[in-house]
């Protein structure tokens, strides 16, 4: 009998949850979907002493002891943030000093210094464990300086004349000259074609990796990438080619994208971030104006991946240091309209602890694992939001408002409409939608720092405190939930007419 009562107990809650939750059933996963951690394999962490030979921290282009065990140990710092999906430097065996991975020795072994092939796929399948996705640097335009095919006389038709880039608006010197003296690779030779494309699988056969991010694409034929991207593309389905093409023009990265490669690091639109967040009262504008453009460029434009900084810049929180201003409140604003707008966000590794760096290396100083939370709580907090709202990675947007720093946009998708407003100024904004933007009778319900908002007069009034954001979502008002209400309190009627029955029976079998 004590198991009726307990499980009479129990119908109460189960009805509870058992009520509509009121979410869809979630759509198959795209890459559109991602969010993106870019590290540093020699400057993440250190997981393994054995492997630090030739290591010094002291000196910003040596090694610094950075392995795949010292990633794998933080995959759960990086899944925790919400991030989806890791993206990796070069882990190809380099040339001594090679610490960032681009001067390529042997493109079909790893680097000693970050560990074993094992070790690789290891930190591969624990990734995957965790459901998340593994990006790998890959470069094809360049070897080492020191390569052993350089001085090979079989080889001496497997790389372009040695010539520096003078004219950077001429294609076929861009394409054929040496970058920073580093042999450069003749992809237009059937026999490096081949070698590249089939090293680019043998990866994919072997780790299980899920994507590329193709470095200095536009230094390579777009010839060579449509093979390239077919051949790659074959092996795994669904995987992902993220290209470098490092320009400020949409139109000239837009034509890479005809060979196949998904997505590009969206320089335009670095450009813009770093202007409008680097300090407070800067207008805003030319962020949703660069998305007219992608829309009207691309073939996927939610496919691009927007960035504040990587390994190749100076990090942004110099750019908020030198102009007088805490990097705290730049890197969230800034974060906030990369989390909720379209495209993938990169955030390049320090950036949850606003990591200062200048130019090239010292924008690759060492992780620093023991530093505040408060910008990781609140990278984690867009993090879950993003997740938990498709509008905010496949949906439309549209601009209701922006005025010298303050903006008011929303994303719908299906049925869901997300309004993100971001105050990048120095005083209290308010903004004010009608009928005509939202649709009236509901309420805003503030996801990051629970504000709440109710239509009035078919109007909903935003109030937001200077260099703060909120991300809103548009649902039916809130209030007393009757049938709920009623449908527990019939539950525990009946539930104490029950024990009201039992305690009568069982006075009457002692009377008995």
């Amino acid at each position: 009998m004590k198991k009726g009562i307990i499980t009479f107990i129990l119908i109460p809650f189960l009805l509870f949850y058992a009520l509509p939750a009121g979410a869809a059933e979630k759509e198959e996963r795209k890459w559109q979907d991602e969010t993106i951690y870019f590290l540093m394999v020699d400057r993440f962490s250190n997981g393994d002493a054995n492997n630090d030979f030739k290591v010094d921290v002291q000196d910003p282009k040596a090694y610094h002891g950075g392995d795949f065990k010292g990633i794998t140990e933080r995959l759960d710092y990086i899944k925790d943030m919400g991030f989806t999906a890791i993206w990796l430097t070069p882990v190809f065996d380099n040339e001594e000093k090679g610490y960032h991975g681009y001067w390529v020795k042997d493109f079909y072994n790893t680097e000693e210094h970050f560990g074993t092939m094992d070790e690789f796929k290891q930190l591969v399948k624990e990734a995957h464990k965790r459901d998340m996705k593994v990006i790998m640097d890959f470069v094809v335009n360049h070897v080492g300086y020191n390569h052993e095919w350089v001085n090979d006389p079989e080889k001496k038709d497997w790389f372009h004349e040695k010539k520096d880039i003078v004219n950077w608006t001429n294609q076929t010197e861009v394409e054929n000259g040496w970058i920073y003296g580093l042999p450069d690779l003749k992809q237009e030779n059937p026999e490096v074609q081949n070698y590249l494309i089939d090293a680019a699988k043998w990866w994919i056969e072997e780790t299980d990796i899920d994507g590329y991010r193709l470095d200095t694409v536009k230094h390579v034929p777009k010839s060579f990438w449509s093979k390239f991207a077919k051949n790659v593309k074959s092996v795994k389905e669904d995987f992902y080619l993220l290209g470098e093409v490092w320009s400020d023009d949409p139109e000239y990265i837009a034509e890479y994208e005809k060979t196949g490669i998904d997505g590009f690091v969206d320089y335009p639109l670095n450009d813009h971030l770093r202007t409008a967040f680097a300090e407070p009262d800067k207008s805003l504008s030319w962020l949703f104006t660069n998305w007219d453009r992608n829309k009207a460029f691309y073939e996927n434009p939610y496919l691009m991946g927007s960035f504040m900084d990587n390994h190749d810049t100076v990090r942004f929180t110099r750019d908020a240091i030198t102009k007088n201003h805490h990097p705290g409140p730049r890197w969230k604003l800034a974060l906030t309209y990369m989390y909720t707008s379209p495209g993938i966000p990169i955030v390049y590794y320090g950036s949850e602890i606003a990591m200062d760096g200048g130019e090239d290396p010292d924008n690759r100083r060492q992780m620093d694992f023991r530093t505040d939370k408060e910008l990781i709580d609140y990278i984690t907090k867009l993090g879950e939001v993003r997740q938990l709202l498709p509008s905010l990675t496949r949906g439309d947007m549209e601009l209701l408002e922006e005025k010298d720093g303050f903006a008011v946009y929303k994303r719908t998708y299906e049925d869901e409409t997300t309004v993100i407003a971001i105050n990048n100024t120095t005083k209290s904004q308010k903004a004010v939608l009608d009928s005509s933007q939202l649709e009236e009778g509901k309420e805003l319900r503030g996801m990051i720092a629970d504000d709440l908002i109710r239509s009035k007069d078919g109007k909903y009034e935003l109030i937001i405190d200077r260099e703060e954001a909120e991300v809103y979502v548009l649902a039916e008002k809130s209030g007393l939930n009757i049938p709920l209400i009623a449908a527990l309190a019939a539950v525990y009627s009946a539930f104490m007419i029950f024990i009201y029955l039992l305690w009568k029976r069982s006075k009457k079998k002692k009377s008995e």
